[in-house]
This record gives C-alpha cells, structure tokens and sequence, in this order.
C-alpha cells in the first residue's frame, strides 16, 4: 500500500503546470480555486459544444469548504486547440495552463 501512495505522490509531483494527457484522452487546460472562473469556462465550452469535465469538483466535501483544492478542467483531445483559441478569445489566456 505504502508502494502505491508513493508512486502517487510522485506522479503528482511530476505534472507541474504542464497540461497532461489524463484516462480517456482527457488533457487539463485550466486548474484554478475560482469557482467564478470556473463558471465562465463551463459556460463557454459548453456555448462552443466542446465536451469537458471539471475534475475534483466535490473535493470541497474533503477538504472542509475551505476552497485551497484547485479545480481542473479538462477537455478531449481531439477539442483541445479549439477549446485554447476559444479561452484565448475571451481573454482566459493567462488561466491556461502549458500546452
């Protein structure tokens, strides 16, 4: 058990702020705390038809509502320089995270 919380731990390190590709061809975009950003976002991909998740979302169970668990949003690959230009588009350039 101790192996696996290590290789975790380590992998989680690794990312840094470099989108990564996630399970089911899913890259992170985004990762921010502002629930307002968020929204925006949610609301612009959706306007755009661009599929996305936002990941951790219900992390405010776990974490007590104290809002330090940053969100990420994460779109389809194959969505992933449509869903950059929107975000650039709409002045969101400096939330994006590293291609």
């Amino acid at each position: 058990m101790q192996d696996e919380t290590a290789a975790t731990i380590k992998t989680a390190r690794q990312r840094g702020k470099a989108g990564k590709r996630c399970e089911g061809g899913l890259i992170e975009i985004v990762r921010t705390n502002d629930l307002v950003l968020i929204s925006v976002i949610e609301m612009l991909l959706n306007g755009a038809e661009i599929a996305f998740f936002v990941a951790d979302r219900n992390m405010s169970a776990v974490e007590g509502s104290l809002g330090f668990m940053p969100r990420r949003i994460l779109v389809d690959s194959d969505e992933i320089l449509r869903a950059r230009r929107l975000l650039t588009e709409a002045g969101l350039a400096a939330e994006l995270r590293d291609a």
